[in-house]
């Protein structure tokens, strides 16, 4: 089985509120479908749930009664999100069932914890995708918190034990810098802990959830020596597919 992460850059677009990319997320559910490959899918919040997380710091948890309204808006547009992806799914064939982080998790202190697992491994051992997502999580101490799509790849891997993870994102891989604004970035065709201390971790958009470094570092704790985790742009056709292929494709795969 292969675990995806579609990230919010691919399915959203992220300077714009609530902003569902369809023909995008079409096209990826194609390829992934064409493949046919076992696959469980993550998906990011982007423009869906970062834009209001950051304006009421839903991250840092409950620090006063304002941000209620605005978790609670938080959550459902992230499930309003995840709907829009099972159907887009659906539609190309895959059975898949939107599942949100909080009805089998919680937070302790930012750190999420299984709760019960029961659901989401009954939904896959029948033959339906479990999709989730980041969203906002009851926290055992802090009231409520934000999980990220990436901290979902990290416990859904060890859930799972997929063979290879894949994190779809809007770049070609990881860079020695920001290759939206500097023309002198390098594409970086593999790294490990050593490579990520000098590479930049600029983000041009809101993120509440660690940008680029945090993604890097979910890579490197979910890879091991019999899987490899890999960064491939999900913007170019065709190019989700060949990767699900085993063709060799332009990404970046952390190593250990």
């Amino acid at each position: 089985m292969i675990l995806i992460k579609l990230g919010g850059s691919v399915i959203t677009d992220k300077s714009q509120f609530k902003k569902f990319d369809n023909e995008r997320a079409k096209r990826l559910c194609r390829e992934i479908a064409e493949s046919g490959k076992p696959v469980i899918i993550v998906h990011g919040a982007g423009s869906f749930g970062h834009v209001l997380a950051k304006k009421y710091s839903i991250q840092n948890g409950l620090v006063n009664r304002d941000q209620i309204p605005a978790a609670a808006q938080v959550h459902h547009d992230a499930m309003e999100l995840g709907l829009l992806m099972t159907q887009t799914l659906i539609n190309s064939g895959i059975p898949a069932a939107s599942v949100a982080p909080g009805s089998c998790f919680v937070m302790e202190d930012g750190r999420i914890v299984p709760d019960n697992l029961e659901a989401i491994k009954s939904l896959y051992d029948m033959g339906i995708m479990p999709v989730t997502f980041g969203d906002v999580v009851m926290d055992r101490v802090n009231g409520f918190g934000i999980v990220s799509g990436d901290q979902m790849m990290e416990i859904m891997a060890d859930i799972y034990k997929p063979e290879r993870v894949i994190f779809v994102s809007d770049i070609d891989g990881l860079y020695t810098a920001n290759p939206k604004t500097n023309p002198d970035a390098e594409l970086i065709p593999e790294f490990d802990t050593e490579t990520l201390k000098d590479v930049s971790s600029e983000s041009n958009v809101d993120d509440v959830t660690g940008g680029v470094r945090g993604k890097m570092e979910a890579m490197l704790r979910i890879c091991d020596e019999g899987r490899d985790c890999v960064l491939v742009n999900g913007t170019v056709p065709g190019r989700l597919l060949s990767l699900l292929r085993g063709e060799d494709v332009v990404c970046t795969v952390a190593r250990m």
